[in-house]
């Protein structure tokens, strides 16, 4: 038995602990163009001298060659004059490209060193045909004729492709003898192992390619011989023989005559293979069953470089598995099939796949599977065996000493992935699941989320055409974000799209903004959202049905375990165990450690879910009543901690669900602002419901929310809401309340006229509804809006009222932030000392009760009206803990006015550094009052500035105060632009 053919005088290379397979190292190949990459990067190689300079020093594997040896490689006899300079440029422009420390020099001469195992294809070839003869010494042919043909698909063409110089010759000749002799060798091989049949294409290509190579005119005479040929087995040897006649004046060599002599006999030696493998043959087969890759594949790059390094890491390790799970449509298989297709090279002997159908009502069996491998790994179907456990334990067997990826798709359970993973050293599986397994000892669990708005508007982008799309962004935009970003919703709009030539992107954004008929919309051909959805749904229990259904309801960016609980009316525990194994599922997402969410298109769906399944019908309005039951009874708890005293809470709704427990105010203040979205989300879902007058109930105790400028719009966007309802509902306690909490907000926000008009219509409606609560607090309101238009005789009148009211209702805390309301009426109507006396009065009634955030109220209070009097030493020390109270309350709106003040106070007490200081503290924190306040900050930052000697900066700050009061008509515009004037003019 022939053995596996060397290289002709080619060294081995040493071996190294590095491989070339590591990210961003170097790799060249000389076995067809002289080619060099930086991982997957190809790299410039230069001119063709360059290029046969680089080959010479790779052929040398290391070995250092003299200047004279390199020209002579270059150039052979005849070298240029400046042959030497050349080789150093050459040399130079090579270092800038290969990395640091691999082109040397040295003694004279030039080496590349420092290469990683595996850096140079022909080294790799070497190791291969070594491995290849120790395996059929070994008696192996199956793994020997592998390896080698291995080897071979490391050829690329031409060796040295393009690089000139008999040297560059020398050496294609010297290697293309190699390959033919491993040709010849693994030709062989296949005869050896019965293999002549397929042999005889490849052996009659080679023979005319060859013509006078007669070992592959032997093989190709054995191969027809075994094949039953026998006339053209002899007539190969003719044609053979006139050839060598005519062409080299020879007779062909003993070898070739002896076959002819024992065909001619029909010598029975040569009916059989020599190392026959069984009955039938039985090739080694190198499956290749993945599904095409996508060709529009966009984004998800940072999960492809994770899989892929992980892959890449699979050699040496016992199996690299990696488990993607997701939502149904997020792109699972998809991404798992991109990454694996870009692993093949990594993986020659083959890769498998199979839908494990995990999601659908019939998964599929292990068994089933792993007969299916086998059959594709080339086991003969009596080969395998009957039971599980022999199946998996021979498919093991197979797999071993191969590298194959298993792709394993749409699985449903760990206990279903088991079995079919391979478990031996090179190998690698994925896994793509809508269940994360966590079960799954030893595998790289990864959670696909939807796509990025950038990726989907991409995808949407590639499937549509770039023409359709780049007109209508916005629109585009639109689409991809009705779609959830969630990429099998925007492939089947897109596809739709695509396919209709007379719609534009803005009718598919109107059709999608129906939220109602959105999955319907979702679907094209044999592809459609909510089929998948249908799956997951499908294979739930009846608890985690309902809970799915319910859930859905709820508005809301997320939703916490408590409100949850609530919702489905069980214990938290209870609760919990539900949503986790819902998360693990995909069909609710964890948003962080108690707090779960869903996917938008997904809450559609669970909503039609809700309507279609759930029995009875009323069950759904309960469901949300205990959800709104626990926010209203939860903030009118925070609202006492807050504001212990305050008699608001008394007069409220009653609730049948108890809220949660809170005991101390930072636990109060985290619970209010992360549930702000989530109660004004409820509140505006109750709106035109029968749940309207908690709903509105609900704003009101979290009034706080509208001074801190936490969630100002949603809270705007919930009280107008409100508002509408109740009109429509003719409940004139309720919109009385809406109306109130309305006109807060455009107060804090400081559009003055609309709070002016939503307060006195709630105020009619509040007396109308006998609700003095309401009364008292639209009259502080209509006093605070009488302070901004400079009617201060008025303010005095309602605050005064408001304080009449709060007094018969014993709510001290109210009165004594109404009584530092009623001091700034008497400022602006010039009683400064009486001012002065009723703000202390506020203050020592809110000391009283204790450090509350409307204490920090009444030293703010106490502090205006101190400034007005001149004594700023005590104004400074009033805001200075109105201002630590504030921030320990989070009422960034106050904090940002009350630095306003001081600024006030400094500036007056002509001090124009500090006063600069806190009115750009001011600006950034935002203040109660809106763009008019701010109008107010830059004026007063302004002069600091002018005081400063910055005429340049100041005169910038008024012309923004200017345009900001114009946008308003505000009255202070003319101060302003008597300033800018005087500044002109200086």
């Amino acid at each position: 038995m022939d053995g596996v053919p060397r290289v002709p005088e080619q060294r081995r290379p040493g071996s190294s602990a590095d491989t070339a397979e590591q990210a961003g190292a170097l790799r060249f190949g000389v076995l067809g163009p002289v080619r060099a990459w930086r991982g997957e990067e190809q790299l410039p190689t230069g001119s063709p001298q360059q290029r046969a300079l680089l080959a010479a020093l790779l052929l040398r594997e290391g070995r250092t060659a003299t200047a004279a040896e390199l020209i002579d490689a270059l150039w052979g006899e005849e070298p240029p004059s400046q042959a030497l300079a050349a080789v150093r440029t050459y040399a130079s422009r090579l270092r800038k490209v290969l990395d640091p420390g691999v082109l040397v020099s040295e003694s004279g001469g030039y080496a590349v060193r420092g290469l990683a195992e595996g850096a140079l294809d022909l080294a790799t070839a070497q190791e291969l045909a070594a491995e290849a003869e120790k395996a059929r010494g070994a008696g192996d042919l199956c793994h020997a004729r592998d390896v080698l043909g291995r080897a071979l698909a490391l050829w690329d063409g031409e060796v040295l492709a393009g690089v000139p110089g008999a040297y560059a010759e020398a050496q294609r000749v010297r290697l293309e003898e190699w390959r033919l002799q491993l040709l010849e060798s693994r030709l062989d091989m296949d005869l050896e192992q019965g293999c002549h049949a397929e042999a005889v294409s490849e052996l009659t290509a080679l023979t005319a390619e060859h013509p006078l190579r007669e070992r592959l005119r032997e093989l190709l005479m054995l191969a027809l011989y075994r094949s039953g040929r026998q006339a053209e087995a002899l007539a190969v040897y003719a044609d053979t023989r006139r050839l060598l006649a005519d062409e080299l004046g020879v007779d062909p060599r003993p070898d070739l005559k002896e076959l002819q002599q024992r065909i001619l006999q029909a010598d029975p030696g040569l009916a059989e293979p020599s190392a026959p493998v069984g009955d039938p043959p039985v090739l080694p087969v190198r499956p290749a069953q993945l599904p095409a890759t996508v060709p529009d594949f966009t984004g998800r790059s940072a999960f492809v470089s994770e899989l892929s390094e992980v892959l890449a890491t699979s050699e040496g390790r016992v199996m690299a598995v990696s488990a993607l799970a997701g939502i149904g449509g997020v792109g699972k298989t998809t991404l798992a099939v991109h990454v694996a297709h870009q692993a093949r090279s990594a993986f020659p002997d083959g890769q498998l796949y199979v839908d494990l159908q995990g999601a659908g009502p019939r998964a599929a069996e292990p068994e089933t599977v792993l007969g299916s491998f086998l059959r594709a790994l080339g086991t003969a179907d009596s080969a395998i065996p009957d039971s599980l456990e022999e199946r998996s334990a021979l498919y093991r067997s197979v797999l071993d000493g191969r590298r194959v990826l298993v792709l394993l798709d749409n699985a449903r359970d760990a206990a279903q992935v088991r079995p079919l993973l391979p478990g031996t050293e090179g190998c690698a599986a994925l896994v793509t699941s809508r269940v994360r397994m966590v079960d799954l000892a030893g595998a790289h669990l990864v959670d696909l989320d939807v796509m990025s708005p950038d990726e989907a508007l991409s995808l949407f982008t590639k499937i549509v055409g770039e023409e359709r799309v780049a007109s209508e962004r916005e629109a585009a935009l639109d689409v991809v974000a009705a779609c959830g970003f969630l990429p099998l919703a925007i492939r089947i709009a897109a596809s739709r799209l695509a396919a209709r030539r007379t719609w534009t992107v803005s009718v598919l954004a109107a059709k999608l903004a129906d939220e109602r008929r959105r999955l319907d919309e979702l679907q094209a051909g044999d592809l459609a959202v909510k089929a998948t959805f249908e799956l997951g749904y499908g294979a739930l229990d009846p608890a985690q049905a309902r809970a799915f259904r319910l859930l859905g309801l709820a508005d809301g960016p997320d939703i916490s375990l408590a409100a949850a609980a609530a919702v489905l009316d069980l214990p938290a525990e209870d609760t919990e165990d539900l949503l986790e194994s819902l998360v693990d599922t995909s069909l609710l997402e964890s948003a962080a450690a108690g707090r779960y969410r869903f996917h938008d298109l997904v809450r559609l769906y669970a909503r039609a879910c809700a309507e279609r399944d759930e029995q009875p019908p009323s069950e759904r309005e309960e469901a949300l009543s205990r959800l709104l039951d626990f926010y209203l009874a939860t903030t009118a708890q925070v609202y006492a901690i807050e504001h212990p005293g305050d008699r608001l809470i008394d007069d409220l709704e009653p609730t049948n669900y108890p809220g949660l427990r809170i005991t101390g105010q930072a636990a109060a203040l985290d619970w209010l602002y992360t549930e702000a979205g989530q109660l004004l989300a409820c509140v505006r879902q109750a709106a035109g419901t029968d749940r309207l007058r908690r709903a509105v109930d609900l704003l009101w105790a979290a009034k706080d929310l509208t001074e801190s400028g936490a969630n100002s719009h949603q809270y705007e966007m919930a009280a107008r809401a409100t508002c509408g309802a109740t009109r429509a509902f003719g409940n004139d306690r309720a919109e009385g309340r809406a109306r109130t909490v309305l006109s807060d907000v455009l107060l804090v926000s400081g559009r003055i006229r609309q709070a002016e008009e939503e307060a006195r219509v709630a105020m009619e409606l509040a007396a109308s509804a006998h609700d003095s609560t309401a009364v008292s607090w639209v009259a502080n309101n209509r006093g605070l809006i009488c302070l901004h238009e400079g009617r201060f005789a008025d303010g005095k009148v309602f605050f005064d009222q408001a304080l009449e009211g709060l007094r018969a209702a014993g709510n001290r805390p109210f009165e004594a932030t109404a009584l530092g309301n009623l001091s700034r009426a008497h400022l602006g109507m010039g009683n400064i000392a009486k001012a002065v006396e009723i703000a202390q009065h506020g203050l020592t009634a809110h000391m009283e009760i204790g450090r509350t955030v409307r204490l920090a109220n009444g030293h703010f209070a106490l502090g205006v009206a101190l400034t007005r009097a001149g004594r700023y030493t005590e104004a400074l020390r009033r805001f200075c803990d109105a201002l630590g109270i504030f921030n320990d309350h989070r009422q960034r709106l106050w904090e940002g006015v009350t630095h306003f003040r001081i600024a006030e106070v400094h500036l007056a007490d002509r001090r124009p550094s500090q006063a600069a200081q806190h009115a750009e503290q001011a600006l950034a924190l935002g203040c109660i009052g809106g763009d008019r306040m701010q109008g107010n900050v830059l004026t007063l930052l302004g002069r600091a500035l002018a005081t400063l000697g910055q005429a340049d900066r100041a005169r910038a700050c008024w012309r923004e105060a200017l345009n900001l009061y114009e946008q308003n008509s505000a009255a202070e515009a003319d101060e302003v632009r008597a300033l800018l004037t005087s500044a002109a003019a200086a």
